[in-house]
């Protein structure tokens, strides 16, 4: 009955974006992509959050620059196999898959903590190194494999994802600065609030692995999209439409034509500035930060409090960026203008070097939030204009195409971060 009631819907159509108004499930629906996009970075972010402690643990080895710097080749190099092979990968195992090794890889990092009672060294700060290696691993698994999912359904879901992205940093920055004034004054404080970070994210990814494996392929509005996709020929929705009870054709026996669809080469031509929009976005961001916010804005009247609040300004402002393309009258939609607005944007670089040189604490403020908030709204921006018009499959396709040149772009950033070393002394 279940199946029927979505096969008709498919072929009927009926909203705006071709979606059947009876359909339920849309808020809940957002609110799951913006849960699922939290457990995406959330352990990520929550390693950047607590950069201070590994600062202090490991200050020769420029910890925030060099753990960036080993998650980006891991996320790259896994994103880059994935999407090459995204047309014959089951998306549903691709995206437990990443959840349950951010829930593990987290877990090992509480526990190492523990192990090593918090001491410094090489060995921890390898240890460190090797899970910060399977994070990238399990990003390139979930957000390459939610973001070509969420590319054949409404914008809506999208946008509510990257709000999650970003949500998880402002969120672990709003929590690290209270952990540090809790526990500031107490034995050991910095360790305290470090573990309470990681306890927390633990749990988060282990919620994002139930809701992805149970809840979600039940939603009506999720049902009808993936059913809508596997009859213009995805095959990497078929195992999440099993487990909400509708059969493909091809599993039932019935014969199916391979719909023609766009080669990933053809898409990427026809999208190529969309690519580079999200490459160039994510090179400028990341060449900031967080490794020159970090460790290249010296020290101001707010003391160990200021990158805490440069973090944190950053966080909210790029998730206020994510939501303000909801506001159609200013939402980018020309590919003309979006590569003006990208490329303007590197205009911050000298700005960020001579505020750090000679400008106060509170230009350096308003300058990273800026950077913030222009990163959230641009990004959506491209990724919810950059999928229309195209078939089920073909979007997925492009999905993990721009989740790829994003994943360049930000290894290309993080390499480039090292440049604001140069000519300073005990650099290395």
């Amino acid at each position: 009955m279940v199946q029927e009631e979505i096969e008709v819907s498919v072929t009927n159509g009926g909203g705006d974006e071709g979606e059947p108004a009876r359909l339920e499930g849309r808020f809940k629906a957002l609110l799951v992509c913006w849960v699922l996009g939290f457990g995406s970075l959330v352990s990520w972010n929550s390693m950047l959050t607590i950069g201070d402690y590994y600062f202090n643990l490991f200050p020769k080895y420029h910890p925030s620059r060099v753990l960036t710097l080993v998650y980006q080749p891991f996320a790259l190099g896994t994103m880059a196999i994935l999407a090459y092979n995204e047309s014959r990968i089951n998306t549903r195992t691709r995206n437990i898959a990443g959840y349950l090794l951010f829930f593990v890889s987290t877990l090992m990092l509480l526990v190492l903590d523990f192990a090593t009672s918090g001491k410094g060294g090489v060995g921890p700060f390898v240890g460190i190194c090797l899970i910060v290696g399977l994070f990238g691993v399990a990003d390139a698994h979930v957000q390459g494999g939610m973001v070509g999912d969420l590319s054949f359904m409404c914008p809506e879901f999208m946008q509510s994802f990257f709000a999650g992205l970003a949500a998880s940093g402002a969120m672990t920055s709003g929590l690290r600065l209270i952990t540090k004034a809790a526990f500031e004054n107490a034995d050991n404080g910095l360790r305290k609030g470090v573990q309470l970070f990681l306890a927390i994210a633990t749990f988060a990814e282990f919620l994002c692995f139930l809701l992805y494996a149970f809840y979600v392929p039940k939603l009506p509005i999720v049902k009808y999209y993936r059913a809508k996709a596997a009859k213009e020929g995805s095959k990497t929705v078929s195992a999440d439409l099993k487990a909400a009870g509708i059969h493909t054709p091809s599993e039932q026996g019935e014969d199916s034509k391979p719909m023609e669809r766009l080669s990933n080469i053809q898409l990427l031509r026809q999208n190529i500035d969309y690519a580079l929009d999200l490459f160039f976005i994510y090179v400028l961001t990341l060449s900031i930060f967080p490794g020159f916010i970090s460790e290249d804005t010296g020290t101001h009247q707010l003391g160990s409090w200021y990158i805490l609040v440069l973090i944190a300004m950053y966080n909210a402002l790029d998730l206020v960026g994510r939501y303000v393309p909801l506001i159609k009258c200013i939402k980018l939609t020309s590919r003309k203008w979006l590569m003006i607005a990208i490329l303007s944007r590197f205009l911050l670089i000298p700005a960020f070097y001579f505020t750090a040189k000679y400008g106060d604490q509170g230009w350096m403020i308003f300058l990273t939030s800026f950077l913030g908030l222009t990163n959230g709204y641009l990004t959506v921006c491209v990724m919810t204009v950059a999928p229309k018009g195209y078939k089920g499959p073909e979007q997925n396709a492009l999905g993990n195409l721009l989740v790829l040149f994003l994943l360049a772009g930000i290894f290309a950033g993080v390499t480039l971060d090292w440049m604001w070393l140069i000519g300073k002394k005990n650099a290395f």
